[in-house]
């Protein structure tokens, strides 16, 4: 269970806690969230957890509540994103630094110090440090992981309205099996990373987009 230990051994505060999701699907973009804690706010949310590990209908009251103490001032949300266009023209890695680098830019204030999940650190207006495993040790990094993924799943069921046979309401863009037998059937919708594979053998594929994207 996530705590609040690496943000109180920080070198400053306030600490931002910074996650993504959306590295591993066929389809769609890449979300990444920062969060920052305030005040006595960590003690309402000793129940976070990384979402991974949290069942979707907890994870959606955390992402409420979540949202209700940032409506109130005690959480600072931002929310960030890269296309498909950005990870097919520059590749699904950086692409995922860039979006946790706008969610600290959406942030209402630049954080004193950031903790990130994973083992990079994107370029980021203060400094930080990479945790590895992340969303499980800091509750900081957890709550962005609920952000994230909530907001990531949000976003492919209101596609799966407009593409309903690839699963998309299920599989949230994750290569299962309906999934890619609906890409061998029907080939890639312009939701698709043109750069995956099995996107990239799937009948009617187009080239990716080749704008580079700072």
């Amino acid at each position: 269970m996530a705590d609040f230990a690496l943000e109180l051994a920080a070198p400053v505060r306030p600490v931002a806690g910074i996650d993504e999701s959306g590295r591993g699907p066929l389809a769609g973009p890449v979300v990444a969230a920062a969060v920052v804690l305030l005040g006595r706010t960590p003690r309402s949310f000793a129940d976070l957890d990384d979402s991974k590990m949290v069942p979707p209908a907890a994870r959606a009251g955390l992402y409420r509540r979540l949202r209700r103490a940032e409506a109130r001032g005690t959480v600072l949300i931002g929310v960030g994103q890269a296309s498909v266009e950005e990870i097919d023209c520059i590749n699904i890695l950086r692409a995922t630094l860039l979006a946790m680098r706008r969610a600290v830019d959406a942030l209402p204030g630049v954080p004193a110090f950031a903790l990130v999940d994973g083992n990079f650190l994107p370029d980021l207006p203060c400094p930080g440090r990479f945790v590895i495993g992340g969303d499980g040790i800091s509750l900081s990094i957890a709550a962005a992981s609920i952000v994230a993924k909530q907001t990531r799943d949000t976003m492919m069921h209101a596609l799966a309205r407009d593409h309903p046979d690839y699963g998309w309401e299920t599989n949230v863009g994750y290569g299962t099996r309906a999934h890619v037998e609906a890409l061998r059937r029907l080939g890639p919708t312009p939701h698709h990373r043109r750069s995956f594979a099995p996107v990239r053998t799937a009948p009617g594929r187009a080239g990716p987009n080749l704008r580079y994207y700072m």
